[in-house]
């Protein structure tokens, strides 16, 4: 008897938990969407004139403003905890939002970032003030951006031009999570590298049942 029961154990188990966990894939909780139709980048220009827009892809959409050097911790902090993570991801993308004129601090900090790794996704869109603004309320949400047009949270946009994030499991009508902030490991490491995996599962399921 003890015989069978370790066969069970070691060959039985595993196939249940397998089936368990590959039927419940199709019922996995799915990011919420905050805000529909965030504002397309129309406008918006990059330093190496490569084509900017949210359409299509999944987005981290962060807003760096007048003063690129000032968000760099934050830069650093999603690069390790997020990008590194999720980079090689075909239809993920960085999009910081940053004023004309900081064009060379971005270079700057795109060096620093690739000295660990590829950031060929990193994509710095420049716009005027008022460009910015427009981006950043169409979020609808209850942040602001600072003085200087930046703001330490980060933003996941899909490929249908939807704001993501949290709302509260008890009461789906109230917002937990309109951003994520950067400024904090915790937070990246704890909520927003969970919705990022979510967010990527829900389209990796897709594409599997377009395929077939």
């Amino acid at each position: 008897m003890k015989k069978y029961t370790v066969l069970f154990v070691l060959f039985a188990l595993p196939i249940l938990a397998y089936l368990f966990f590959s039927s419940g894939v199709n019922n996995f909780a799915k990011l919420p969407v905050i805000t529909q139709n965030v504002n397309e980048l129309t406008g918006f220009s990059s330093v190496n004139q490569k084509p900017l827009q949210f359409k299509d892809k999944i987005t981290i959409l962060i807003f760096f403003g007048d003063n690129i050097s000032k968000r760099e911790g934050n830069a650093f902090n999603l690069n390790e905890k997020i990008y590194d993570k999720n980079h090689q991801f075909k239809d993920f993308q960085f999009v910081v939002v940053a004023k004309k004129g900081q064009e060379q601090a971005a270079l700057d900090l795109e060096k620093d970032l690739a000295t660990t790794i590829d950031t060929k996704k990193w994509n710095f869109a420049f716009a005027s003030a008022e460009k910015i603004n427009t981006l950043f309320s169409s979020l609808n949400t209850t942040l602001k951006l600072d003085s200087d047009l930046s703001n330490p949270h980060a933003f996941i946009i899909d490929k249908k031009l939807n704001l993501r994030g949290r709302t509260d499991e008890e009461d789906p009508s109230k917002i937990e999570n309109y951003g994520y902030n950067t400024s904090s490991v915790a937070e990246l490491n704890n909520v927003m590298d969970d919705d990022v995996k979510v967010i990527l599962a829900e389209y990796r399921l897709a594409l599997k049942k377009y395929n077939k």
